[in-house]
Parts: C-alpha cells; sequence; structure tokens
C-alpha cells in the first residue's frame, strides 16, 4: 500500500512503503561528514540464514566452550545452569533485543545509534568501539594458539603425549606436572614466573598472531558481503565437532560420572553473591551486549525484519550450545579423572591407608578457561585411539569459534567508524587493512613470554567494567531518555505487531537494575580485594596465585578511564552545542528540531494541514513511520512553510 507524498519530496510524487522508510532513516540534511549519514546502497544480508549464523557466530565463542562448563562445575552444576536461564530471560533477553531494534531502528552502527537517540548520549558508540578494539587485541591471540596447537596436532604421537628428555632424563618441570602442562607453560607460551617479566618476544606465537590477523583482515576486507560468506563454515562447523565428541565422549569409561556431577543441582549456592554476579556476568558477554557488534549486524537488516524473534532464536541457540560444550567437557573430564584416578592407584598401590591413596591421587585441582581446552581436554584426548585427528578436529573448532566472534568485534569497530564519518566510509578498505595492522602491532603486547599474564588482566578487567557501564547507559538512553514506550512503538511499526509490554517494566526497573548491582559488585570486589593472576612457577613446577603489581594496575586503570573517556567528552560536546544553537535558533523551533519528521495521529491522509500547529492530533518525532500515518516535514528553515504549502 502506497503513502500520502511527504511534504518536502521535491516533485511532490508518491513513495512506497520501502523508499518512505529510507528516507525517514537518513539522518538530517546538512549535518555534516562527523554526523555521518545512511548510504541509500548500504550493503544488506544476502539471506536470513547468513544474518542469523552471523549473530549466532559473535555470540557463540570459546567461552561457551571452556568458561561456561567451569562455571557449572565450581557453582553447583544444575543449580547454576537453571540461575542462567533465569537471568538470561530476565535481564539477557530483553538487552539483547533492544540492541537489535535499535539497530535496525536507525540502520547505524552503535556511534550513529546512540546519538540520534540522545546526542548527549553518543559518547556510548565511541566506548563500544574502544572496547571492542581492546577485546579484539587479545582475543585474536587466542585464536593464535588455537592455530599453534592445529599446526602441532599433525603429528603422531602428539608433542604434548610424553614428557621430554634432556640428557637421557626426564625434563623436572614435566615430571613434576604433566605432559600436556608443560607443553602449554613452556614449548607454547615459555612463560616467565610472574608479570614483571617484560621484553621477551615469543617468535613462533609473534608469527601466528600474525597469521590470525590476516585471516581476519581478509575475511572483513569487503565488509559482510566478504564475512558472511566465511560464517557458513565458521558457525556451522563447531556444532559438527561438538556432536562428534558428545558422541564419542558418551562411549567413554567415566563419561556417565562427569556428567552425572554436571547436572546434580546444589541449591545452596544460590545464597553466594559471588555466585550470582559470575551467572550475571556470563549472560553478559555470553551474547555480546555492549560491544556494538550486535547492533551493527542488526543494521543490515530490512526495516520491517522481525527482531523480537531473532532475539529469541540466537539466545535459545546459545544456551543450548552452552549446555552441549557444557555435556562434551564433562564427559571428557569424567573420563580424564577417571584415568588418572586407576593409573594413580595403579602407581602407588603400595600406599597402605586408602585415605592417603586417595589423597595422594585427588591433588590435581580443576582448571579454568585456557587451561581447560590447552591442558584438560588436550590431556584426555591423548588417551583417544588416533588422537591427532581428534585434536585437530578440536582445534580446527576452537578456530572457527574464535573466527567467527572476531568478526563480529572487528564489524562491532568498523561499521560504527564508516557509518558516521564519511571519509572512513569512502576509504573502508584501507580502515580495514590499517586496524588490523595497528592490531597486531598492539597485540605483540600479548606474545612476549609474559603475554598469558596480559590476557588475563584484559579478559578479567579491562573490557567487563567498561562493557558494564556501556550496557547501563543503553538501558537508560532507551528507557528513560527516548522512553520504552516510544521505542515499543517505533518498534511496532517496523515488524507491524506490538511486544508485550512486559518488556517495558524490564527495561526500565529489573534490566537497570541488575546492571548497577553488577557493576557495584565488581567495582567493591576490586576495591576490597586487591586483583591477583595465576602465575606459573617453572621451578615449583606448579601455579601460584600473585597479586598483581602497581605498575600493571596503573596500566588496567588507564585502559578503563580511555574507554569511558568518550562518555563525558559526548555529554560536553553536546551541552556546548545545544548552547550555541540557543543563540542562532529561534525558540519556538527548538523542540522541533529531531529527526526532521513528526508522527501525526490522523485517520486519513487528506487531513493533512500545511503547519504543525495547525493540526488536530498529537505530534511527536520518531524514528520509523506506520503502516499508513502521515507526516510533516519539521519547519527548520523560513522557506519550509511554502514548500509544504506546494506539496499538499
Amino acid at each position: 500500500m502506497e503513502k500520502a507524498p511527504l511534504p518536502g519530496d521535491e516533485e511532490g510524487r508518491r513513495m512506497s512503503e520501502g523508499q518512505a522508510e529510507a528516507r525517514l532513516l537518513e539522518p538530517d540534511e546538512g549535518r555534516g561528514q562527523e554526523g555521518g549519514s545512511a548510504d541509500p546502497t548500504r550493503p544488506a544480508w544476502g539471506s536470513k540464514l547468513q544474518y542469523v549464523l552471523a549473530q549466532v557466530g559473535f555470540s557463540v565463542g570459546l567461552g561457551n566452550v571452556w568458561r561456561f562448563p567451569y562455571l557449572c562445575h565450581q557453582n553447583g552444576g544444575g543449580a547454576f545452569l537453571l540461575l542462567y536461564v533465569l537471568l538470561l530471560g530476565f535481564i539477557g533477553v530483553p538487552l539483547f533485543f533492544l540492541e537489535l531494534a535499535a539497530g535496525q531502528c536507525v540502520r547505524q552502527g552503535s556511534i550513529g545509534v546512540w546519538g540520534r537517540i540522545s546526542p548527549r548520549l553518543g559518547g556510548v558508540g565511541f566506548s563500544s568501539c574502544v572496547v571492542c578494539f581492546f577485546v579484539a587485541l587479545y582475543y585474536n591471540v587466542i585464536v593464535a594458539w588455537s592455530l599453534f596447537y592445529l599446526g602441532s596436532s599433525f603429528q603422531d604421537p602428539l608433542p604434548w603425549e610424553q614428557c621430554p628428555f634432556h640428557n637421557n632424563r626426564t625434563v623436572k618441570e614435566c615430571a613434576r606436572s604433566s605432559p600436556t602442562t608443560y607443553f602449554w607453560f613452556r614449548k607454547a607460551l615459555d612463560i616467565t614466573d610472574s608479570i614483571d617479566d617484560l621484553g621477551h618476544f615469543n617468535a613462533v606465537m609473534s608469527g601466528c598472531l600474525l597469521a590470525a590477523w590476516a585471516i581476519v583482515c581478509l575475511a572483513m576486507i569487503k565488509g559482510i558481503r566478504s564475512s558472511s560468506k566465511v560464517m557458513y563454515f565458521s558457525s556451522v562447523f563447531p556444532y559438527v565437532v561438538l556432536l562428534c565428541f558428545l558422541a564419542r565422549g558418551l562411549l567413554l569409561d567415566g563419561a556417565s560420572e562427569g556428567i552425572v556431577y554436571m547436572f546434580y543441582p546444589r541449591l545452596q549456592i544460590w545464597g553466594e553473591i559471588q555466585v550470582w554476579r559470575q551467572a550475571a556476568t556470563q549472560v553478559f558477554f555470553a551474547l555480546g551486549l555492549g560491544f556494538g557488534s550486535v547492533i551493527a549486524y542488526s543494521s543490515y537488516n530490512p526495516p520491517n525484519n522481525n527482531c523480537h524473534r531473532d532475539a529469541l532464536v540466537v539466545s535459545v541457540i546459545n544456551l543450548l550450545t552452552s549446555i552441549l560444550a557444557s555435556l562434551v567437557v564433562f564427559a571428557m573430564l569424567g573420563f580424564r579423572a577417571k584415568s588418572i584416578t586407576m593409573d594413580c592407584v595403579v602407581r602407588y598401590v603400595w600406599v597402605p591407608l586408602p585415605a592417603l591413596l586417595v589423597a595422594r591421587c585427588q591433588r590435581r585441582r580443576g582448571v579454568e578457561g585456557t587451561g581447560l581446552a590447552f591442558i584438560a581436554f588436550t590431556e584426555a584426548m591423548t588417551l583417544f585411539p588416533g588422537s591427532p585427528f581428534w585434536s585437530a578436529l578440536f582445534f580446527l573448532m576452537l578456530l572457527n569459534l574464535g573466527l567467527s566472534t572476531m568478526f563480529g568485534t572487528m564489524q562491532g569497530i568498523l561499521t560504527p567508524l564508516t557509518d558516521s564519518f564519511a571519509l572512513l566510509g569512502r576509504r573502508r578498505i584501507l580502515l580495514t587493512v590499517g586496524s588490523c595492522v595497528l592490531g597486531f602491532a598492539l597485540g605483540l603486547l600479548f606474545t612476549q613470554r609474559s603475554g598469558n599474564y596480559f590476557v588475563t588482566m584484559f579478559d578479567d578487567y579491562s573490557a567487563t567494567l567498561p562493557l558494564i557501564v556501556v550496557a547501563v547507559f543503553e538501558t537508560v538512553a532507551v528507557s528513560w531518555v527516548y522512553g520504552a514506550d516510544r521505542f515499543l512503538d517505533d518498534i511496532e511499526r517496523m515488524i507491524r505487531w506490538r511486544p508485550p509490554v512486559l518488556y517495558k517494566y524490564l527495561w526500565r526497573f529489573v534490566c537497570l537494575f541488575a546492571m548497577l548491582a553488577l557493576l557495584g559488585a565488581s567495582v567493591l570486589r576490586m576495591l576490597f580485594k586487591r586483583p591477583t593472576y595465576t602465575a606459573w612457577n617453572q621451578h615449583m613446577a606448579s601455579e601460584t596465585t600473585l597479586e598483581y603489581p602497581g605498575w600493571a594496575l596503573a596500566f588496567l586503570c588507564m585502559f578503563m578511564l580511555v574507554a569511558l573517556l568518550p562518555l563525558p567528552i559526548a555529554y560536553l560536546h553536546a551541552m556546548l552545542r545545544s548552547d550555541a544553537d540557543a543563540h542562532t535558533v529561534p525558540p519556538e523551533q527548538q523542540e522541533l528540531q529531531g529527526d526532521g519528521y513528526l508522527e501525526c495521529d490522523w485517520a486519513e491522509p487528506e487531513s493533512i494541514s500545511s503547519s504543525p500547529q495547525e493540526q488536530a492530533g498529537p505530534c511527536r518525532a520518531v524514528f520509523l513511520p506506520p503502516g499508513t500515518d502521515c507526516y510533516t516535514r519539521l519547519p527548520q528553515h523560513e522557506d519550509y512553510e511554502e514548500e509544504e504549502d506546494t506539496a499538499v
């Protein structure tokens, strides 16, 4: 159905629904280069499947494989899983839906979206870009580690199956730990005893990092037109591997005990604040909230795409992936634990007391994070027949998981910049290459021998707090500044049906309170407990917990301040610009300057009058047009009244 001709259309011609929406989504004319503009030839997804795979590939990352299973193991198994599902439903899905809808409404990156909603909160988008860049720096190092292990998997036997020999004697560091632990800390990382030992670079890992950034650059060189093709493999292949490992793992001795341990609920942990904080943090990062990547991907959708259904589908897939990965991990760990225990019993059969035997055979602590993938899982795979095949399959899966998340992270950087700055939009290829070169150069910090400690520091602190702050401001911007009801109205115009009013209260109260509570808990944890890290002691051949030195904490605080600095700068800039406009724009026109159009609740298009003052219905600025409602151009210049009379 065609709309009535829009006043301000130079030829007074009728425009189709898609054309009218595209025109309304353009920023105000004459905004200038820095304001950005919505390109009418903006790239779009080739199909809905491409888009869903991209969102799933970004949200489902390495954390689903090693972080979520570890949290289940440490925090009550099935009880943590129930808590995670609860927080996902009441916090994760609403915030994910909010970002999807905002990106699809404005059809720009995070900078354009939040600057459009409220110029004073325009710094939210810039902060998202900065945090995305910080995350990309260390996340691609993990991709480099996966490349190194993938290359090392094409050997039989695997290089981490047995301890090496020196002068016909087993290396002490390996004998005191395990072959997989020794290979990870000494051969792969060649790690130092503390974060204070700087300046010694790992040449092999630096080469792997260069290869990782080269892959990312080639995949992103043409935007979503190139990266979306890669998604067909990088997003689907991990599920094939996980299913293969699950089928293989269920046949192993001890797998059932591991899975039972995973699902057995210990509900008493719900009384611990730390467990709630960890569950909320996992929900937050599992969906990629605050990065701007969700907004960037959604901005390439047509305005009538059902983003509410997308939010539910991607969230459910993410949850099921975490459960699937946990089943695989617990099955493997159950098999590993039973094998290690039986070998230990045979080795120490001479121990007279059963209690001493059990204590000696249960000395090994559980591992988390990278240790779960590069130590525990690799050790379990050495017990498989044909272990090189399974090892190559596993690390190829990790490589694809990491690359899919990297594509989304880089999209969260490139899309806002190219949308908001016309010069960068015309030089997108140069921007992509330059960003990857800069990322590699700065990423060398993480390939030095102490680089693993910096990866841990960035992962635990530099990204967490700024992203939570970004999410708080996003929620405030939509639910309080712009208005939750108005935002639901805009969504209704897009997808042609109104989401449940429950979202209004979730955004305004539940999500906002949860984000503030998570932010407060994280800040208090840093203030009352000095940040620590786990270091590898070469002489003791074991891990020790050390406190970060003062210079490292100063370095950490500097990065967090850099990430949050755009928020006050953008606010002050908007305030100064508002004061300047107050002296140049007549008072009666100041309230009408917004997106350039007013929505009017008229029954028939013929009831359009020549000026907003003569209209009978209430008018307000909106993002998108309703199906058959009418719009008038805001009288921002003196000659607009004459143009409106002619058009009507």
